[in-house]
């Protein structure tokens, strides 16, 4: 395997195969926007890691976690 698929497969995708879109394009099972899911392929393990980043930010300041 190299460098780079050990790097990508270190990121686990924070899917919870609860797709539905928000009216703020946010999926409220992951928390990652429409763009993110739909890039989540084609970025970079840095990139996927500062995307979740955000979906904590997001999943905390919403109204389903206390």
């Amino acid at each position: 395997m190299s460098t780079k698929a050990t790097k990508k497969a270190s990121v686990k995708s924070p899917c919870v195969n609860l797709c539905l879109l928000n009216d703020d394009d946010v999926c409220v099972g992951c928390y990652r926007t429409g763009k993110e899911i739909s890039s989540w392929g084609r970025m970079s393990a840095e990139e996927q890691r500062h995307v979740l980043v955000k979906v904590s930010e997001r999943e905390q300041a919403s109204q389903f976690v206390s």
